[in-house]
């Protein structure tokens, strides 16, 4: 059965005298590894006032197609919402487990997402980033992320692969669907501690939703909007998940990276300054978050100095660039597995 806690896993205690800990040394002494609860406070209380904010606005408008700029606002707050999930889950607002479990617990509830679930889930992929046999991340039936996974393609699921570039961005529409019905499942089967609370919960989230739609707009009317909201919200969650890693160093059974190296040469930062801070909830600077995941979002642009100017003291590949050119090199590393399924094979004479 899946724990609901972050597994310590998450905050290894570094060797004494490895490089890592001579990093962390580095972020403790820098104070950055402190939590930041007044800036959680604000940003949690302004998502909840913004969120109630547009249901309000919701019923005042009624029956109406505008309802579609709406059902866009939704899905920004349903992602902002599920950011603020995610950092609970790594102890990264409060200091127990129990406060940072009902603040994870509360969000799943608001956007429908089983907390349980995510955090089993997000705990391997922290553990085994891009390892193509333990981490989750990439390990999703209709694309692949290696020559070795497109290989095993069959089927339609072969045609897709082939042509996985293109269809990459489509696809992401329907991840705010797969994130709710892995929700279902994982509760369903019992997969989560608190599967009778999440199980709550996820009922509730629907049934609230469902109404909600369905009392204020006619059946043709709400069944668009949801389609939007939901379309828009997999949309933002996928492409704010998928530059962090995808295209980035694959690693096998057997790899020697050491943890400090396994974590940076994974992952990918994001430029663009408190904007795309904002969008994308903290998770670009990605390679501070995987080497310190308890640590709280506002001080992982401070940690990033510190880091930078150690991985290029000691030779160590530090990936950034811009949010448009991290899309490129997803779409690149995607065309590029692919290749090998879109060449006719050849016939021997």
């Amino acid at each position: 059965m899946t724990s609901s806690r972050t597994s310590d896993a998450l905050d290894p205690l570094p060797p004494k005298g490895s490089e890592f800990a001579e990093l962390s040394r580095l972020i403790k002494a820098a104070g950055l590894l402190e939590r930041r609860r007044k800036s959680y406070a604000i940003r949690i209380g302004l998502n909840l006032f913004a969120f109630a904010a547009g249901w309000v606005a919701f019923v005042y408008l009624g029956d109406s197609w505008w309802q579609l700029f709406l059902a866009a606002f939704f899905a920004m707050m349903f992602a902002q919402l599920a950011f603020i999930g995610h950092d609970a889950g790594h102890r990264q607002i409060f200091g127990t487990h129990k406060a940072n479990d009902a603040t994870g617990l509360v969000h799943g509830g608001l956007t429908g997402l089983s907390y349980g679930w995510w955090i089993g889930t997000h705990n391997r992929h922290h553990a085994n980033p891009n390892h193509e046999d333990e981490d989750p991340d990439v390990d999703i039936a209709a694309l692949a992320f290696s020559r070795a996974q497109s290989s095993e393609k069959r089927g339609f699921l072969r045609w897709v692969a082939k042509y996985q570039a293109f269809l990459f961005f489509p696809l992401l529409l329907l991840e705010g669907l797969n994130l709710h019905v892995s929700s279902v499942k994982a509760v369903w089967a019992g997969d989560v501690r608190r599967h009778k609370l999440e199980s709550t919960l996820l009922i509730g989230h629907l049934v609230a939703y469902l109404a909600a739609v369905f009392i204020v707009l006619s059946p043709l009317t709400g069944l668009v909007f949801i389609a939007v909201h939901q379309c828009l919200w997999g949309l933002y969650m996928g492409s704010s998940f998928a530059p962090n890693h995808k295209g980035m160093e694959m690693l096998t059974s057997g790899h020697k990276l050491d943890f400090l190296r396994k974590q940076v040469l994974t992952s990918r930062n994001i430029r663009g300054g408190p904007v795309v801070d904002f969008v994308l909830g903290g998770l670009n600077y990605q390679i501070e978050h995987h080497l310190f995941p308890s640590m709280a979002r506002g001080n992982l642009k401070h940690a990033q100095v510190i880091v930078r100017e150690f991985c290029a003291e000691r030779g160590i590949s530090y990936a950034e660039c811009g949010w448009a050119r991290s899309y490129g090199y997803v779409l690149e590393h995607l065309h590029s597995v692919g290749e090998p399924l879109r060449t006719p094979a050849r016939v021997s004479s």
